[in-house]
């Protein structure tokens, strides 16, 4: 330091451009309570959402100890007996996880493959629509099936792949098929029954967040680059996506974390004993061993597992989505 900066600061180390100081701990403290007692009628409205976080989210935690344990109904978490990692071992050695496993990872991939594309391109068709009527109309539409229920649109999956149902009439109708079958009974349909079923259900819904990024972008890019001739493919390309970027990069850090997480309500409703074996996801087979089995203290532990697992792939593809973002996280 340079006898000038000493002089200039009091001896003290100069402050750089930009680092902000930090201010001690009893100064913070009183300054919340300054802007408490301002605001505390607002403040106060917080005070509901952390009592249910304390309650349902962190206080539950405590339970994960079941995982450790080998833990009955007649047991409480203090008596159950400590068994180790023994429940973790079974988990490894259990040829039906792995099973539920494998469903999960083939109906995810499939579902991130084509249902994560699917509501980027429905919201740029619905952006380039002239007509207000329409648009609104095709919103509309394609919004109605995520406000039903697994149990209304699996009932109506269930009729319409029956033997007498619309889809094989159609398939009759066309002379593709000469006998009717029920496709649901057809194990080797299920991951692209789950997987389209899904999309035609949250398709419109994932368009929400694009579109309303799409409607921020300043329309003077659009008209200077038809003024240069670039076709609306151009446009969408070089202005459209690029300008999505950063929900897109959300969207699919979010999508690749939840990789091993499955629709149970879906799952649920679809599955049946003739498609069990590609139907049987990882949270179909939890709910399965802990509420049918009792088994508490397995079924944690395959959650724990799960969820673990799903952490490493969240912090993942935040790594990877920064790099393809110049360094600059989503998250």
């Amino acid at each position: 330091m340079s006898k000038l900066a000493v002089e200039t600061t009091g001896g003290k180390k100069p402050i750089r451009p930009g680092h902000k100081q930090k201010k001690p701990m009893g100064q913070r403290v009183r300054e919340f309570v300054v802007d408490y007692r301002r605001q505390w009628e607002i403040q106060s409205m917080i005070i509901p959402g952390i009592i249910f976080m304390i309650i349902f989210c962190y206080i539950p935690i405590y339970g994960l100890t079941i995982a450790f344990k080998n833990y009955t109904v007649i047991d409480t978490l203090a008596t159950a007996p400590w068994v180790g990692l023994e429940n973790f071992r079974i988990i490894l050695s259990d040829k039906y996880f792995w099973d539920a496993v494998v469903n999960t990872l083939g109906i995810s991939f499939l579902k991130l493959g084509i249902g994560f594309v699917i509501p980027i391109i429905l919201a740029i068709m619905i952006y380039e629509l002239n007509s207000g009527r329409f648009k609104k109309f095709v919103q509309t539409v394609s919004y109605m099936p995520h406000f039903l229920s697994w149990i209304v649109l699996g009932g109506m999956l269930i009729t319409w792949f029956s033997t007498t149902g619309l889809f094989n009439q159609i398939l009759l109708s066309l002379g593709l098929i000469s006998q009717p079958t029920n496709i649901l009974l057809d194990a080797g349909k299920y991951w692209w029954i789950a997987t389209l079923s899904d999309i035609w259900k949250e398709a419109g819904w994932g368009t929400i967040l694009y579109l309303a990024i799409m409607s921020k972008i300043d329309p003077t890019y659009y008209e200077a680059a038809k003024i240069d001739g670039a076709s609306r493919l151009r446009q969408i390309w070089n202005i459209t996506l690029p300008n999505m970027r950063s929900i897109i990069s959300l969207n699919l850090i979010l999508t690749v974390s939840g990789l091993l997480g499955s629709n149970l309500d879906q799952t649920l409703v679809l599955m049946n004993s003739q498609n069990r074996e590609k139907a049987e996801v990882i949270n179909s087979y939890v709910y399965r061993m802990g509420m049918s089995q009792g088994d508490f203290s397995y079924a944690t532990a395959v959650g724990l597992g799960v969820s673990i697992v799903s952490v490493i792939l969240l912090v993942t593809a935040n790594k990877i989505t920064s790099k393809l973002n110049d360094n600059q996280s989503v998250l």
